[in-house]
């Protein structure tokens, strides 16, 4: 006569049993935090910008002011310095050379702005 031998299947189950018995109060376990309350409006707070224009022939302008290169790294110090950082946004001439506008990257940089971006106009179609 063939049996089926339940044996086996009692010690896995038994022993499955044991597990769940020593790992539920570890899962039940929790640590008391006192979150912060979030609020749900929305906080606009954008910080102001930089218009730095670069010509062809190699003026520079703050904001719609000439400045010449020897100021920029102070300005630029002066401007890393608050709170929120200001972005520089760079309007350069078509024909504008390339490392004059690598040099004024490179200063803003140097002195700790982080946000430079550049400005440009589409093409009329």
């Amino acid at each position: 006569m063939a049996d089926m031998n339940v044996v086996p299947l009692v010690d896995v189950m038994l022993v499955l049993l044991v597990i769940f018995i020593v790992t539920a109060p570890l899962l039940t376990h929790a640590v008391k935090i006192d979150l912060p309350k979030a609020s749900s409006s929305v906080n606009l707070t954008r910080p102001e910008h930089i218009e730095f224009g670069i010509r062809e022939n190699g003026e520079l302008f703050w904001n719609g002011q000439a400045v010449t290169p020897a100021e920029l790294p102070a300005r630029f110090a002066a401007e890393a310095s608050r709170q929120p950082q200001p972005e520089v946004h760079v309007r350069a001439d078509r024909n504008a050379r390339y490392e004059q506008i690598a040099q004024v990257m490179a200063a803003a940089a140097k002195a700790g702005l982080v946000r430079i971006g550049f400005v440009s106009e589409p093409e009329a179609r």
